[in-house]
């Protein structure tokens, strides 16, 4: 039973180091003064402002922002709207269809999708002559094609756990439909479309060869350009950027874990309340 327990704890320990080791040596290295990223030569920031001096990360960090924000915001209007048919619709016709549409972007290759998206764009080009031109609409198209099917299964999965007796007692009282959604489920799925938006923004600002596909001059997106650089080397500049990515993703996701956390909370007390006074 010990070796068991040590062993496990052995692979807990290999599984986080050899996750997390990798990302702690890319921080320490981003204060190298060196400019060999494996040869440390004292402590120094000099990066960071080389950084911000840097007009083509900043503008491409901009542009991916930018593109990561508008495509969170529509995938999860979309996504739920997806999530709430395919969680309370058991039965309609064409439901296996448009389960598989909004589920595929989930299995599907990036590369089949970009190809495709890329040859929609160009057709519709020829067409109506919109969109002239690949560039930040088109990505941000894209990016909500495949986005959206993440937000539609966090949202799913979260309205079939939910308790429909509350929306449903609502409606014995004469609740309309629309005020049920917008005064009772849409505060108990906030936690979910929260992940969800969060998901969304990451996927967008994490993506690269689906941008690749759809992305046109002056519209290169921050993977792009990180990609374009490390072919050549990697350069203390970029390690100084990854560093700001894993700080602004770790404070997000706190602040949302607090967030959630704290509706939860919330949410059992009304609960608790309600039933003693019942």
């Amino acid at each position: 039973m010990k070796r068991r327990s040590l062993f496990l704890i052995s692979a807990m320990v290999f599984g986080f180091a050899f996750l997390y080791v990798p990302i702690i040596s890319l921080i320490v290295y981003s204060f190298n003064k060196s400019k060999l990223v494996t040869v440390w030569a004292g402590f120094s920031t000099q990066w960071y402002g080389a950084l911000l001096q840097n007009d083509q990360i900043l503008q491409a960090a901009w542009i991916s922002l930018r593109i990561a924000t508008l495509n969170a915001t529509v995938a999860m209007a979309l996504g739920t709207i997806a999530g709430f048919v395919l969680a309370r619709f058991k039965r309609f016709r064409g439901r296996t269809l448009f389960t598989g549409l909004v589920t595929a972007p989930l299995v599907m290759p990036e590369v089949i999708t970009g190809l495709s998206l890329l040859l929609l764009f160009v057709a519709l080009e020829s067409i109506i002559g919109w969109p002239s031109g690949r560039g930040f609409a088109t990505i941000t198209i894209a990016h909500i094609t495949f986005s959206l099917a993440y937000v539609a299964v966090i949202v799913q999965s979260r309205l079939a756990d939910m308790d429909e007796s509350i929306e449903e007692a609502a409606l014995d009282l004469g609740a309309r439909p629309l005020k049920i959604f917008f005064m009772i489920t849409l505060p108990i799925i906030a936690p979910a479309l929260v992940a969800g938006w969060l998901l969304a923004f990451t996927l967008s600002l994490d993506d690269l060869v689906i941008a690749s596909f759809v992305s046109g001059p002056g519209s290169s997106t921050l993977p792009m350009v990180i990609f374009s650089k490390v072919r050549l080397g990697v350069s203390p500049e970029i390690n100084a950027l990854a560093t700001i990515l894993v700080a602004l993703v770790a404070v997000g996701t706190i602040i949302a874990g607090v967030a959630m956390l704290r509706s939860q909370k919330v949410r059992e007390r009304d609960v608790q309340m309600a039933a003693a006074d019942n």
